[in-house]
């Protein structure tokens, strides 16, 4: 046989079908540069499918060890490493995490895709601008939508922040600093851990789940009624669940070893629900974590910690305030985040462009921010007072 009908003959690698209006996407993973930002939004497997698929990934030194995923498994997937960070950023699509540093804003050489998070509440209004001097298109992960008007980005990170709560506020509950040497959940002839959650969306919904699991006592505040049945429904029929009266959040409150707050607020900042006073009455050794904090906290004592120094005590209560709780599991985190983006890059390739994807996606499309220098954002726009048009009207105007 010769050696020619030998190789026909060998297993070969599956490649995926290539139309004519497939476009080979270049895609930069830069060290992430925020303090204690540990994930990567793609993973190597992902980096292999998306080589595999015609594309480039250029990957800083080291931007993915954090997470434990090193360079060695990023270059055996096909990626190019580099130590110049301007490298990374000359690519044409920016996939990172958290937001640009100015510093990173100045590698960028414009009209480029950026896709990262945007933490509004932590933006100014010079971010804006020098994104649309450089006639950057931007889209932020928390506002990209999917089919069933969700946000799928948050809802992943969510879900991971949800249960991490849990285990966290299990962790402090018997640590024999910050606690009361109570090991959360339910045991038989001992009474179970009660748990109070405020906020019945995907980050209540996952903490409620993690702490039922444990056997804990489960209580959800929120004043969004169709949730709080919603949850009931696909979490536990006899859990307790209210809407946020004072008097009666207080009586919980008073009996609480586990305090999460999950408000997210679509303003600027969650509301205070908790007071200091009320803080002042739960239990000597009882945890509060506070994942609003990044909004700046739903519970008046909350300041904001990192993952070095996550606790303080005040009032006889264990505070954890930390900022990017899914940072603290990064390895999952990244798995999650590239769950999403691998895929979504994948069908823009084939597409024909990120340019393509936004043009025929509606819901991808809300994630955009910035497009080709001109804000895109009413609710941004507004806010620091720069001129906006609607998306959908600039898309069709440009194409």
């Amino acid at each position: 046989m010769n050696l020619h009908v030998k190789e026909k003959l060998m297993p070969q690698e599956e490649t995926l079908e290539v139309t004519k209006s497939a476009k080979k996407l270049v895609i930069g993973l830069p060290l992430e540069s925020l303090f204690q930002e540990n994930r990567i939004s793609l993973i190597p497997d992902a980096v292999k499918t998306l080589v595999k698929a015609g594309h480039e990934v250029i990957l800083q030194h080291n931007a993915g060890l954090a997470a434990r995923f090193p360079d060695r498994e990023y270059a055996e997937s096909g990626a190019i490493i580099t130590e110049n960070a301007r490298e990374v950023f000359q690519a044409d699509v920016v996939l990172k995490v958290a937001p640009l540093s100015d510093v990173e804003i100045e590698y960028l050489r414009g009209r480029q895709f950026l896709l990262s998070a945007l933490h509004l509440n932590a933006q100014t209004k010079d971010y804006f601008q020098k994104l649309t001097q450089k006639k950057m298109s931007a889209i932020a992960f928390e506002y990209i939508k999917d089919k069933t008007n969700a946000f799928p980005v948050v809802r992943s990170i969510s879900e991971i922040a949800g249960t991490a709560s849990i285990q966290i506020a299990a962790e402090y509950l018997a640590h024999p600093e910050f606690g009361n040497g109570q090991m959360l959940g339910g045991f038989t002839g001992i009474a179970p851990s009660e748990v109070v959650i405020i906020g019945a969306g995907t980050v209540g919904e996952y903490a409620a789940r993690m702490a039922y699991g444990m056997g804990a006592s489960v209580k959800v505040f929120d004043n969004n009624v169709y949730k709080l049945r919603k949850l009931k429904s696909e979490v536990n029929q006899g859990m307790f669940t209210s809407t946020i009266q004072t008097a009666e959040l207080q009586k919980a409150l008073a009996n609480a070893d586990v305090l999460i707050c999950a408000v997210h607020s679509t303003h600027h900042r969650s509301p205070v629900l908790v007071t200091e006073e009320m803080v002042m009455t739960m239990k000597e050794g009882s945890v509060i974590v506070d994942v609003s904090i990044d909004q700046g906290g739903c519970v008046e004592t909350s300041k904001i910690t990192n993952h070095q120094n996550p606790v303080f005590r005040l009032h006889g209560v264990t505070h954890y305030c930390v900022p990017n709780i899914a940072s603290r599991v990064p390895t999952t985190a990244s798995m999650a985040l590239s769950n999403f983006f691998a895929p979504m890059l994948i069908r823009a390739g084939h597409l024909g462009g990120i340019d393509k994807l936004l043009s025929m996606d509606y819901y991808f499309r809300q994630g955009v921010y910035v497009y080709n220098g001109i804000l895109s954002n009413k609710i941004i726009g507004e806010y620091f007072g720069l001129p906006f048009q609607d998306i959908d009207l600039l898309m069709a105007a440009l194409h």
